[in-house]
């Protein structure tokens, strides 16, 4: 699927966009109550999760050692729409969690309601972005 992530290993929240098409997922008859019971609330936190697989994820995997957690957790979370936007696995946090998540709800207009139909102009924009991706990434990655 693209676009929401959410937690495996756990129950699908109806919250996901098109919760309907998890109903044929065979992971939706797997429990796994040790990692996803509330009564865990404060002994767990989102970091010890599988997410779905996505850009997101990816783009995590390639920059976390590199960018504040701030910004990592708008990477890793901002299609993470359950829970952000509907409070959905909210037992799933900790404490930290639910105050990083302040971040991800800041990018999140930034996201998904910046496209536009006018092209940017790219020779006017790549020197700022440049200049930023130098500030925080070193010439070559590794991951």
């Amino acid at each position: 699927m693209v676009g929401d992530t959410f937690p495996v290993g756990c129950a699908f929240s109806d919250n996901i966009v098109f919760p309907e098409f998890f109903a044929d997922n065979p992971d939706r008859h797997v429990r796994n109550t040790r990692r996803c019971a509330a009564s865990t609330r404060k002994t767990w936190d989102l970091s010890t999760f599988h997410l779905s697989w996505s850009h997101d994820e990816y783009l995590y995997q390639v920059v976390k050692a590199h960018l504040p957690d701030e910004a990592l957790y708008m990477i890793r979370y901002h299609s993470f729409y359950a829970a952000h936007r509907e409070g959905a696995y909210s037992h799933l946090m900790n404490d930290r969690d639910c105050k990083m998540f302040s971040w991800v709800r800041a990018f999140n207009p930034y996201d998904l309601y910046s496209k536009s139909a006018t092209r940017p102009d790219v020779t006017r924009l790549r020197p700022f972005y440049e200049e930023l991706i130098a500030e925080y990434f070193p010439s070559v990655l590794h991951w």
